[in-house]
């Protein structure tokens, strides 16, 4: 693979991780909204938009780096605690992510620098946010506390805090050190003041101050022994480890503590949580990091160890790290949350891997000519009546059927993600409507293809924005109303006899019967004196231009919307339907396949043509009746009586015109759709069949009652019915309707 092919890869990678931690970064906002658990949901907040910002620096990303930095400065304030969680800093917080969103999108479509457009909208978002920076009383990285005062757990003086004369620590330099030499130290040939002339020419000692607390009375005094120590700010390059090897020779009777002030203590931070996603065990991360040196570590593992009491051998390794004051309190945090993403990281790279959805369709197209290369095989062997040959190929149907299911499981993934995008949706325009509007989600672990997922996206925006728009009423008209000022509305989802179905209901007004009658009336779309169920009245909203609003809004009002809304889902091979109850609400169904690719079918055969019956709608199967009741008036069906059930059937033969001779006796595929039942009346039964779908193309677009086509065994195409709009054109008239008309005595 070349250099450019890699880069490529690698920018892909970085732009759907991206969108994925933007996803995350805008659901743990209306989490903060929602007051949950705050310190957890602003800590995933900071590690998405500090990725991010990471991320892009890589690729040279500097506008996005540059925005991305003042954005993270202020969630580091509100994860320190510095800045409350509000309502006004959620408002600000949620058009940044939307902005970073905007200038990843722009990179992603080859636009590799800001416009002047998106300049502009950064430096408002930008001068919006020094609002809550400068509230913090930010100053300068000198007024930040030092890890002495953080961490709680650091002394500055000797180490016999009794003894302390107290914090002697200035800020001045990155490292500090706080000697204490043993009494020996002359008597074993080592002079103190040489290691601080040592110490000077690694850096520059911007403070030093000697410690006498040890230093006893003039009687008392021995000149022999040592009683000096020294508090130390030096400003080097060098690490902790290069500090702390000058002291070798001195350990053993002295006391060396060698700590980060403010400066590197932040370095420190960076490098703990810019580390590698490899790493679990605490020590080592704490040591890559340069926060202890490995000699400290092995220490304190030596002290895990040696522990008289069993209890005390459990005492984690950080915590003794801590008590033994080689580590601040802060750094130990960082460590243990860098850890931890470790853990997640290893733990989801073992559950999951990235795969190109190109290659994943190229799979599901396999898989779909194996099929009808098994099915090929098996018709085969069935001329040949070889008992051995036969179980060969069934053995091979059966693995291909598990392929088949294996590689369609693959494309599924559960609903519940695009459900949540909903979240910010009905946020965003509740204030713009000002209702106060909730959303409540079920079903969202429920699994449908990811094709299907990718299409249904749209016309869920529509039917949820049009719910907020017309369905729930604002919160003084519920007041007067009897409900609570607080409107729902419910995303739910399930699977149904092989299907996926989908559910958006509100617990708004209701559909207005009587409204929606005169604008169809008004449209033409019906005559005055028709007759129409409650399902066909509401279905007339679904129509072209159709609307009730009395004023065009940002949201609604065109009568543009429900129609496309209709054409995505038929489009889809499904069927939508809605229920309401005025003054209680309204509930709008759609029904789904759980995948487009391949289907369980039932193969039937009208003189020298075959048809597939999606599986999922045939009920049973039955001999035609002798006699039949006729109903001249209802064009395109008749009638059979199903055990005292009043059932209308479709001759297939008549409508698809098929040529041929009939047979003597006829079959009825009885089939059902959203609780309406119908027949379709074929010659021969001919059995399950797994079907691969193939599109017809746009020019049978037009065709009423054919969902696709497949290639069967002998090579031939058989065409796929479409049940639910075969039983909406010819089978939705009940036994109560009829009775009412008159056409059945």
């Amino acid at each position: 693979m070349s250099l450019d092919e890699e880069m490529a890869g690698a920018l892909a990678t970085f732009f759907t991780e991206s969108r994925e931690l933007l996803q995350d970064m805008e659901d743990g906002l209306l989490g903060l909204e929602k007051n949950d658990d705050q310190a957890e949901t602003i800590n995933a907040i900071f590690r998405a938009a500090h990725t991010i910002k990471g991320s892009a620096g890589l690729f040279g990303m500097n506008h996005i780096v540059r925005f991305t930095h003042v954005l993270e400065s202020v969630l580091d304030l509100l994860r320190n605690g510095e800045i409350p969680v509000n309502s006004e800093l959620i408002s600000a917080l949620f058009p940044c992510r939307d902005h970073i969103s905007a200038l990843i999108d722009a990179v992603a479509a080859g636009h590799s620098e800001e416009n002047e457009q998106q300049r502009g909208i950064g430096d408002r978002l930008m001068a919006r946010l020094q609002v809550f920076l400068q509230q913090a009383d930010i100053i300068s990285d000198n007024d930040v506390a030092t890890p002495v005062e953080t961490a709680g757990n650091w002394v500055t003086g000797p180490l016999d805090e009794t003894q302390s004369s107290g914090p002697r620590v200035l800020d001045a330099g990155n490292w500090h050190l706080s000697l204490r030499f043993g009494s020996e130290c002359f008597k074993n040939g080592m002079d103190p003041l040489s290691f601080i002339h040592y110490l000077s020419k690694m850096g520059e000692i911007t403070h030093l101050e000697t410690v006498i607390d040890f230093l006893p009375g003039l009687a008392d005094a021995d000149a022999e022994s040592c009683f000096l120590g020294f508090e130390i700010n030096i400003k080097t390059e060098a690490d902790k480890a290069a500090l702390d090897n000058i002291f070798e020779f001195v350990r053993e009777d002295s006391v060396i503590v060698i700590f980060p002030l403010p400066g590197k203590f932040d370095e420190l931070m960076n490098t703990i949580k810019s580390l590698p996603m490899d790493e679990e065990r605490i020590g080592e991360i704490l040591v890559k990091s340069g926060t202890i040196t490995q000699r400290e570590l092995q220490e304190g593992l030596t002290l895990q160890d040696v522990g008289h009491d069993p209890a005390e051998r459990q005492t984690p390794i950080g915590q003794i790290l801590v008590g033994e004051k080689m580590l601040p309190v802060p750094l130990l945090n960082a460590a243990l949350e860098k850890q931890q993403q470790g853990k997640d990281f290893r733990a989801q790279e073992k559950q999951s891997i990235r795969v190109d959805a190109d290659r994943l369709d190229r799979l599901i197209d396999l898989v779909g000519e194996l099929v009808i290369a098994g099915a090929g095989a098996n018709l085969q062997s069935s001329r040949f009546k070889d008992a051995a040959l036969s179980e060969s190929t069934s053995e091979v149907m059966r693995l291909v059927e598990e392929v088949r299911d294996s590689s369609l499981q693959l494309r599924m993934v559960a609903i519940g993600n695009t459900f949540n995008r909903f979240q910010r949706v009905v946020r965003d325009v509740s204030l713009e409507l000002g209702k106060d509007i909730s959303l409540v989600i079920t079903g969202g672990e429920t699994e449908v293809d990811k094709s299907v997922i990718e299409k249904i996206g749209d016309p869920l925006m529509h039917l949820v924005r049009n719910a907020m728009d017309h369905g729930i009423e604002a919160a003084s008209v519920r007041i007067a109303k009897g409900k609570p000022a607080r409107g729902v509305l419910s995303l739910n989802a399930y699977h149904e006899s092989g299907i996926i179905v989908i559910e958006v209901s509100d617990d708004g007004g209701g559909l207005n019967r009587e409204r929606i009658l005169a604008k169809a009336i008004e449209k033409g779309l019906i005559q005055s004196g028709d007759i129409l169920s409650d399902q066909e009245v509401y279905a007339l909203i679904f129509e072209p231009g159709f609307s009730t609003a009395d004023e065009v809004s940002n949201l609604s009002g065109r009568g543009v919307g429900m129609d496309v809304v209709k054409r995505n889902v038929v489009g889809l091979r499904g069927t939508i339907d809605i229920q309401s109850q005025p003054g209680s609400g309204s509930k709008i169904r759609i029904r789904l396949p759980l995948t487009l690719a391949i289907i369980d079918g039932f193969l039937v055969e009208v003189g020298e043509s075959s048809f597939v019956i999606p599986l999922v709608h045939v009920i049973e199967c039955v001999e035609m009746p002798r006699k039949n009741i006729s109903v001249p008036e209802h064009t395109g069906a008749d009638f059979m009586d199903l055990r005292g059930e009043v059932l209308p059937f479709i001759r297939l033969r008549k409508l698809f015109d098929v040529a041929g001779p009939k047979v003597r006796r006829e079959n009825v595929v009885v089939v059902g759709c959203n609780g309406v039942k119908a027949g379709l009346v074929v010659d021969r039964l001919l059995g399950e069949f797994q079907t691969v779908i193939k599109p017809l193309g746009a020019l049978f677009n037009h065709v009423q009652g054919i969902g696709g086509s497949t290639i069967l065994g002998s090579g031939e195409v058989a065409l796929i019915l479409g049940v639910p709009a075969l039983i909406q054109h010819y089978g939705h008239y009940s036994n109560e309707q009829l009775y009412k008309k008159g056409q059945l005595a």
